[in-house]
This record gives structure tokens, sequence and C-alpha cells, in this order.
């Protein structure tokens, strides 16, 4: 029952034989009843509390910022790997491996790691930071033999605890949240298949943002295209939905190991620096061994990268048709790239790459100057302003559900329009799976070109000739 009438409050009263009279019950407020602070019932619960250590706790937080580890780590990253092609998740891997040798910090990363630690490149951190177990090695491994061999210590840096994403969660809370339960900040680094992060253990994120807890989640293998031997337990195109609906989740979808670098190096400053804020840092890293060039020299490129944009290679000026501005994000940006390529070689079109870092925090950047315009103040999105005199249509395309990218379409003054993996997906090449959703170079050239046309800058005879040339026409 939500509610008593008075008449069942005069039962209940002599029912505990409460010493409260009729006059006190006789209006509509019920009075409280205390007995006494040295009746055996007050003094027994102040005796069991006391047993358990006093008062219910507090929550204290004294500020003790992490020192910037060294720009080594992070240079290796920006500086690129040559004519090697490396997957984001090796490159984050070697990122955090590099920063766990730091002599001011790298006692306190705390890697998490649910499942398949070799999958994600991390069997190099078995003989150097050993996996903790509170009763050390107590069986041989089956790959004792090898160099990378599995390595159990009661000192152990590693938390492997087999395929239990609800008990990594726990400990990646428990990290997260020792600034404040113990007064000592830890970095924890959870990583997991992309699929079993948001989609699993949702409410356990939203817990630990309630909780204000600090440090970096990783869903590798990420993407709807990029693991697609395995059926549909691993085609996540909607992680960053999931995430975008959590506050204090900062979600990054990176291209390239440098971006990576600027991302985790802030993140550190933004978590663990002088000020820090009751956030956690969400990454999505892929399996594809791609390119990985050095950092552009471009003026701003750390800021486009942090606030969720910048322009990663702009077209050909040799090129004399339209022009079109192709956003993208994560892998697909080597889609678009190649798009770049075909438009120009073929069409005669001219498009300027973007690489879009995070399409949730251009939105919540955009939302924070709507707010700001209903109390007066004049501001720009940021991602209208880095897309202000762009000429042509503007074209979104991610390894994600199309909702994705649509998050920023209502900032944008162009033309907009996205291509995305929506659906369950198959199991099948990279290339004959993005083929199946139009998200492949060709795909997304054929509709760069319907946009165009759209605008009266192409014949429609054009978008007809590309379907048949590029064989999407059945």
């Amino acid at each position: 029952m939500k509610k008593l009438t008075m008449a069942q409050f005069r039962e209940l009263r002599e029912v505990l034989d409460l010493p409260i009279p009729d006059s006190a019950l006789a209006g509509d407020v019920v009075p409280f009843w205390h007995p006494g602070e040295n009746s055996p019932e007050v003094r027994y619960l102040h005796e069991r509390r006391a047993a358990l250590g006093g008062p219910v706790p507090a929550r204290r937080v004294i500020p003790k910022p992490l020192p910037e580890p060294a720009a080594q780590p992070f240079e290796a990253l920006l500086k690129g790997f040559g004519h090697q092609e490396v997957a984001t998740t090796m490159a984050l891997v070697r990122l955090v491996k590099d920063l766990m040798r730091d002599g001011r910090t790298g006692a306190r990363w705390v890697p998490i790691i649910p499942d398949e630690a070799r999958t994600f490149g991390m069997e190099s951190m078995f003989p150097t930071a050993g996996i903790y177990s509170p009763q050390g090695q107590t069986y041989d491994p089956v790959d004792a033999d090898q160099l990378l061999h599995y390595r159990e210590s009661e000192t152990g840096q590693l938390l492997i605890e087999g395929i239990t994403e609800a008990g990594s969660m726990a400990e990646f809370t428990a990290a997260a949240t020792s600034y404040a339960t113990h007064g000592e900040p830890m970095i924890p680094f959870y990583i997991f298949y992309a699929m079993f992060g948001f989609q699993r253990t949702g409410d356990q994120f939203w817990a630990l943002a309630d909780q204000m807890g600090r440090g970096f989640v990783v869903g590798g293998t990420a993407g709807r295209t990029t693991m697609t031997g395995e059926g549909l337990q691993h085609g996540d195109g909607h992680s960053h939905l999931l995430a975008a609906t959590n506050p204090a989740a900062v979600s990054y979808d990176p291209a390239f190991a440098f971006e990576i670098a600027v991302i985790v190096r802030d993140g550190l400053r933004r978590m663990f620096g002088e000020r820090p804020d009751n956030v956690f840092y969400y990454l999505t890293v892929y399996n594809e061994p791609k390119p990985q060039p050095p950092i552009p020299a471009w003026p701003g490129i750390e800021e486009g990268i942090v606030r969720g944009m910048y322009p990663f290679r702009p077209g050909d000026r040799a090129v004399s048709g339209p022009r079109v501005q192709l956003l993208a994000s994560g892998t697909a940006v080597h889609w678009a790239l190649r798009a770049q390529e075909l438009l120009a070689a073929d069409w005669n079109v001219r498009a300027d790459v973007w690489s879009v870092t995070s399409w949730t925090e251009l939105r919540r950047n955009a939302m924070d100057a709507d707010t700001a315009r209903t109390r007066g103040e004049t501001r720009v999105p940021f991602v209208t302003e880095s897309l202000t005199g762009a000429p042509g249509p503007v074209l979104a395309v991610s390894d994600w559900m199309r909702q994705v990218p649509d998050q920023i379409g209502q900032w944008i003054e162009q033309d907009y329009y996205s291509l995305g993996t929506d659906g369950f997906g198959l199991s099948d090449t990279r290339e004959d799976v993005r083929r199946y959703f139009r998200v492949d170079a060709e795909s997304i050239t054929v509709t760069a070109l319907d946009r165009l046309a759209r605008a009266g800058q192409v014949d429609l005879d054009t978008v007809d000739r590309a379907r048949k040339h590029y064989g999407l026409d059945t």
C-alpha cells in the first residue's frame, strides 16, 4: 500500500504499542516517534554501527593529480608506421604497453581483459606485467616453452578473469573510483569485443557514471563489417548509439594511430590532471590492418581530433568539376579515401575527406551551443564552423548505423546525407559485406554523384552510368 488511512495508523500504533496519544492522530499529519537516545533500540543501533566502522561513509575526494607520462610513447604513434600496415587495436595496445613502463605513472595502469588477450595482441604483456593471481602460478601453462608465455603472479598487473564482462566491469569500476574510495587514482584500461560492452553490461556503465568513475573503455574488433567470419555476434553497428545515451561517456571512433595518441593523452589530462572531470573515455578500434601515416601538419589538428573532426585530405585542386565533402570515422575513412580517388579519376569530381573522430562529441558541442543561444549568447557549433563555406553536399559514412552520423545532421547547413550499416549483417568477406550495406568506396562514389545530381551539378545519366560501371545496378 502507498498510503494508510488514519484508522489504519491507529491500528498500527496499537500493534507496535507506541505511546502516541489520540490527539496526535486527530489531524492529517502523522507524527514521527523516537524512543529516546538511551532506549535499548537506539543503543543497539549505535552499537552495531560502531562495530561496522562508524557512521555511513562520506565521499571525500582529496585531489591527487598524476604527472603526465613521458612524450615518447605518444610520439611513436604520431610519426606513423611507415609502409607497415597496422590495425588501430594493435596501435592502442602498443601505446598502453609503453605507458605502463613509465616510471611515474606506469604502475597505476590496470589492464582488464575478459577474453582473448592474444586476439588484441596483448600477449607481449604476459611476461613483463604478469597476470594477477592471489595464489601466483600454480600450474604449468600449455605455452610455457614460448617466449610470450602465460604467466600468473601475486604481483601481476593484468586482470584476466575469463569470459565475465560483468565481473570485468566490477573490477573496472573499483579501479575507476579508487581516487575517491582509497585516495589513490588508478588508470583502468578495459578492452573487450565491441559487441560485449554497452550492449551486454550497459547498466553497469550507467552505475559507473553515477559513481563518477574515470578510465579508458575500449571496444575492440569494432564496427559491423570488420569481423564478419563469426556470425552476427560481432556485428556491432550500434555501440556508439548506446554510449551516446551515457552523459559521462566521451566516445571516439579513431581511424589512425596518431588520432589515438592525441585522444589518450587528452584523456589522461582530463581525467587525471589538475582539475579532473568525472568522465570515462570510450574508444572503438578495429582489427583490420591499414596504413598508419604520420599526423598531418595542419594548424589546429589536435584540437580538431579532440573536438570531433578535422580535414584529413583535401581534394586535388587539379580536378575542375563539382565539389563534395566526405565525412567518415574509423575504418570507413579508408573507404572515403578510395572514393575520393574514384570520384576524381572517373567523374571529374573533387572530394574533400574529413576524419570524424567523434560524432557524439560534435553533437554535444552543438547542443551546448543551442543552449547558450537560449541565454542570448552567440555560439556556433564546432561542426557548423568547420564546414562553413565548404562547397557541395556533405556525405557521411561509417561502419555504424546511419543514426550515428545522423546525430549531427541538423547543424550542417549544406545538403546532408549518410550511409551506414543498418541491419543484422552477414558472414562473408569484408568487401562483400560492405557492398551488401552499400558503404564501400564504389557505393560512396555513386551516392556522392546522386547528391550532386539532386543539386543539379551533374546529370542523372552520370549516376546511372556510375551504377553500371561499378556493378551497383543489380
